[in-house]
């Protein structure tokens, strides 16, 4: 049976979550203060090249994966120069009028018009 994009995402960022805790503690060599420091220096406005080494290699081999993946199961992955942009529908031509346009829709407005009913100003 197929998996979802949605399925397979959630599985991957998963392992790469355990994949960049595993890659912490490893870096820390077993120092308990290593690690405490490691973890107390990512924060959520922390770019890729602030991460330790380990870390980065790990996130790196866990995007990998993800696209090996997704392809695997056969979703295309493309790269963003591939995709084109929708193209945009012509509008209406310079000089166009009502009578391009087709018939009027509603009842015809032929005659006089009459004030509104009851609540009118006097």
């Amino acid at each position: 049976m197929a998996r979802s994009a949605t399925d397979i995402i959630q599985d991957v960022i998963n392992a790469a979550v355990v994949d960049a805790i595993v890659a912490l503690r490893e870096a820390s060599q077993g120092l308990p203060n290593a690690l405490m420091r490691d973890l107390a220096s990512i924060h959520a406005n922390t770019a890729f090249g602030d991460l330790p080494p380990a870390v980065q290699k790990a996130v790196a081999a866990s995007v990998r994966n993800a696209f090996a993946q997704l392809q695997k199961d056969g979703y295309v992955v493309a790269q963003a120069r591939g995709v084109l942009p929708p193209t945009p529908r012509p509008g209406p031509h310079p000089g166009a009028n009502r009578s391009d346009r087709g018939p009027r829709r509603g009842p015809p407005k032929s005659g006089p018009r009459r004030p509104p009913q009851g609540g009118g100003r006097r």
